[in-house]
């Protein structure tokens, strides 16, 4: 049972919304597929940091999700910023049952243990966000944030945290967020949303005790990243 981490997605098999616009995305969903079912199997988990569909619903996401569900293994999802289609804890998990889609699940305010890992994360919040409530949002990501960790502890394993947003990277760092994960000794953090020329700022390597990798699906060439347990 291994783990595998990948994120933005960025499907859009029901919305008109085309990635191969930009530069290294022509074929993105065959590349992803073809990568991915060559990788991981039926036993494992991959974590999504994010951005997974460009619909602006539940519905118009479900041909996103159908892709995603026919892949091999359990996909643990966790919210980006494009994400309009997310919802309450029930109401996405009962459009899962509905369609069918039993091998999704939504890191939203829990954890789960996988082998000798506890998955805890939320979507994070970075300096580039949008500034409207930023104190109020921040403060929220920060407490869902500390819940999904307190629920990893009690788990067993080691932590290891996932986040859309990167919480440090070359430009600057969010600190409330890298509190958090200073606070509980977090050694391991996986984040996305960093594209295009914004690769070059992101951090990969240590800080601060902590190993940062950056996971978006066009930095990773549409391979899912494979994580040791340890």
């Amino acid at each position: 049972m291994s783990i595998f981490v990948i994120g933005d997605t960025h499907l859009s098999f029901s919305t008109d919304k085309p990635m191969n616009i930009f530069k290294g995305w022509d074929d993105y969903e065959f590349r992803l597929k073809n990568n991915w079912q060559k990788l991981v199997t039926e036993n494992d988990t991959v974590v999504i940091t994010g951005d997974i569909s460009w619909g602006m619903s539940l519905e118009e996401s479900e041909k996103d999700f159908e892709f995603l569900h026919n892949l091999n293994g359990k996909k643990i999802i966790l919210k980006g910023n494009h994400d309009y289609w997310w919802n309450t804890a029930a109401k996405m998990n009962r459009f899962l049952a509905e369609k069918g889609f039993d091998s999704i699940e939504f890191l939203h305010n829990n954890a789960f243990r996988v082998e000798n890992t506890a998955i805890a994360g939320t979507r994070g919040w970075f300096f580039d966000a949008e500034k409207e409530n930023i104190d109020k949002v921040l403060a929220r990501e920060c407490e869902r944030l500390q819940r999904s960790i307190d629920t990893a502890k009690e788990l067993g394993g080691e932590i290891a945290v996932f986040l859309h947003y990167p919480p440090v990277s070359m430009h600057g760092t969010c600190e409330p967020i890298l509190n958090v994960l200073l606070q509980n000794n977090i050694k391991r953090c996986y984040y996305g949303h960093l594209h295009g020329g914004a690769i070059k700022g992101a951090l990969n390597g240590e800080k601060y005790g902590i190993e940062f990798r950056l996971v978006s699906a066009d930095y990773l060439e549409f391979c899912p990243l494979y994580i040791s347990s340890k």
